[in-house]
């Protein structure tokens, strides 16, 4: 027999239902986790392929044209993810795949699919966005250098880049979260369609999805307050001492037995030299010349 009152019937929803609960919330987590690691995967490959620049000494008219081409269908992804609802692509890779290619996949399969290509048109915005937001004079000195481009980002420009978009890519991982509810019109049986199990079966629709929004508000809670401290670890230190010969150990040794301190001394004089040199040799230039 279900108790009676509002916050009686919400306990009583935890206690009765909670493995079940538990793991809706589990496959929500797992799919949103799992899908936002490759959307993003996925997004940094469509960034970078993006901001690989078409210009006439950027190698010979035929790549450039593959280049574009290859521009063209991404940006046509791009267009059709992010203008599109979610629901509605799952139920067209769901039952569509199935019906036109014949395609069978599990809904979990389908779940996991649909949030991966989804965040992946999202997320390229976003790395694109990290990547022009670098100084483009580390470019142009990498290639200066001779470096390709794959090097360049590899090496330059995507380690700042991923820390500049990393508040961006976890607020997607908090909205794959809660977006996962959509994929219950393909039977995935994450949180929300628990919850709406539960709810028929027990009556108590209000106090069901009540239930749910508690949980879903916990799941978002708690993954915000563990992103932040991930960015503020990746910040580093708010102040920091210059490295110099005062502040160095002596127990750090440069290649051929010299100690740090030394090594900074040394550059140091030298740099003093040099700038009498060039103060002496201006002086002696200025007496000839006159």
């Amino acid at each position: 027999m279900q108790p009676r009152g509002f916050f009686a019937q919400i306990w009583y929803t935890f206690t009765a239902w909670g493995p079940q609960l538990a793991k809706g919330a589990g496959i929500t987590m797992l799919i949103a986790i799992i899908g936002t690691v490759l959307g993003l995967v996925v997004g940094l490959a469509v960034g970078v392929i993006r901001t690989i620049p078409l210009g006439k000494h950027d190698g010979g008219p035929a790549r450039r044209a593959l280049l574009r081409v290859v521009n063209v269908i991404l940006a046509v992804y791009i267009e059709v993810f992010r203008g599109t609802p979610m629901m509605v692509q799952a139920a067209v890779i769901y039952y569509g795949l199935r019906q036109a290619l014949g395609l069978a996949m599990s809904p979990l399969q389908a779940g996991l699919l649909v949030v991966t290509i989804n965040s992946g048109a999202y997320l390229s915005e976003i790395v694109r966005g990290g990547i022009e937001s670098v100084d483009p004079g580390q470019d142009e000195a990498g290639r200066a250098l001779g470096l390709t481009h794959w090097q360049i980002m590899r090496g330059v420009v995507l380690p700042q880049a991923f820390r500049n978009i990393l508040p961006a890519v976890g607020n997607e991982f908090v909205i794959n979260i809660k977006d996962t509810s959509v994929l219950n019109i393909i039977s995935v049986t994450e949180l929300f369609f628990v919850g709406k199990t539960v709810a028929n079966m027990s009556y108590r629709f209000y106090e069901s999805y009540l239930a749910i929004g508690v949980i879903y508000l916990v799941l978002t809670f708690v993954t915000t307050r563990l992103l932040r401290l991930l960015e503020r670890h990746l910040a580093g230190p708010d102040s920091y001492t210059l490295a110099t010969s005062s502040t160095m150990p002596d127990s750090v040794i440069e290649p051929g037995g010299t100690t740090m301190q030394d090594a900074l001394r040394l550059r140091h004089a030298n740099i003093l030299t040099g700038s009498r040199r060039a103060a002496g040799g201006t002086q002696a230039k200025g007496r000839t010349n006159g």
